[in-house]
């Protein structure tokens, strides 16, 4: 499914983005599509700033079930700061096309898919249409894709901030090895495209109380109306195939010669309310990563780059630090 599939949607006119009411496209943007290695087509975005000295400019990747429609307001926050901004919809989610013929399954078969197109896109459209240097700002997911694609951009890539990789589940009754043994049991019964965890979206989006991604009803609300008003970005829950998928992903990132392989200075970033990701698991990580520090900013919840301004602040601040732009 591309941006012309979206059942009874259609992206601003002009534009190519999918506009609610207090999330308008940043100014200087511009979408497009291109074409993967195996005829998908990946949704992808640039965004210019207008401040000048131009620091260089931000890859922003996104996590599981979001859309480049949810980071307006990060874009806008990078632009103030000097940065321009190139980002894309994952495959299978977004406006990106997706895998099965039931689009609202979250499905990939392998996390180096999502390594290829990144490389793509910044072969063909970042490093021929956007400034240096280039740093990497990626959340959950969109960390882990970071991570594995890291020792291939060691001289393409000055520094990552990643909010929140996924290394290791939080609150979750198995630990990852026996998680992905489990997915990789159904996925050999041919059960790959079967939800596991959780099923479709729900029809109404569940009351802000009790959720576990923001403090911020604001932007909770606002998140969720991007989706009520332009359903077919969404996606339901994982399927057995991505969670087998991503468990093999996050072995692969921590294995000792993997970890060997890395050079680019990395900032992650943890929350230390997160439900859905394991803070430990980051911790634990930062420390066998040479070139990694770790920063956990207490009390937020999944969603940093979504959350209440007390906590978005402290990410934005320790992101200037380390990435002041220019030649480092």
């Amino acid at each position: 499914m591309d941006a012309s599939d979206l059942s009874h949607d259609s992206p601003a006119v002009g534009t190519g983005f999918f506009e609610i009411p207090g999330n308008p496209a940043p100014d200087d943007a511009r979408a497009g599509f291109l074409t993967a290695r195996d005829g998908r087509k990946i949704r992808y975005a640039l965004f210019d700033t207008r401040v000048r000295p131009l620091k260089g400019t931000v890859i922003l990747l996104a996590g599981r079930n979001e859309c480049i429609e949810k980071y307006f307001e990060t874009i806008g926050d990078l632009a103030a700061r000097g940065f321009a901004v190139a980002t894309l919809d994952w495959r299978g989610q977004g406006a990106s096309d997706r895998l099965l013929r039931n689009p609202a399954k979250g499905y990939v078969e392998d996390f180096q898919d999502y390594v290829l197109d990144l490389e793509q896109f910044f072969a063909e459209i970042v490093l021929p249409d956007c400034r240096g240097p280039f740093s990497v700002l990626g959340h959950s997911t969109g960390g882990l894709v970071a991570l594995l694609a890291s020792p291939a951009m060691i001289n393409r890539i000055q520094r990552m901030v990643l909010c929140v990789p996924l290394l290791a589940l939080a609150g979750f009754p198995l630990p990852m090895t026996s998680v992905r043994r489990v997915s990789a049991f159904l996925y050999s019964l041919g059960l790959g495209t079967i939800y596991l965890g959780r099923g479709p979206r729900p029809r109404e989006t569940p009351p802000f109380e009790g959720n576990v991604l923001t403090s911020d009803p604001a932007r909770y609300r606002r998140n969720a109306l991007i989706y009520e008003t332009h359903p077919g970005l969404a996606v339901g829950g994982p399927t057995v195939a991505w969670i087998h998928a991503a468990c093999r992903a996050s072995e692969r990132v921590q294995q000792p010669e993997f970890l060997a392989r890395m050079r680019i200075p990395i900032l992650l970033i943890a929350a230390g309310a997160d439900a859905v990701v394991s803070t430990p698991a980051i911790e634990a990580y930062a420390r066998r990563l040479k070139t990694a520090s770790v920063l956990t900013i207490d009390g937020a919840r999944h969603e940093i780059l979504q959350e209440a301004d007390f906590f978005r602040e402290q990410l934005l601040a320790a992101f200037d630090a380390f990435v002041p732009g220019g030649e480092w």
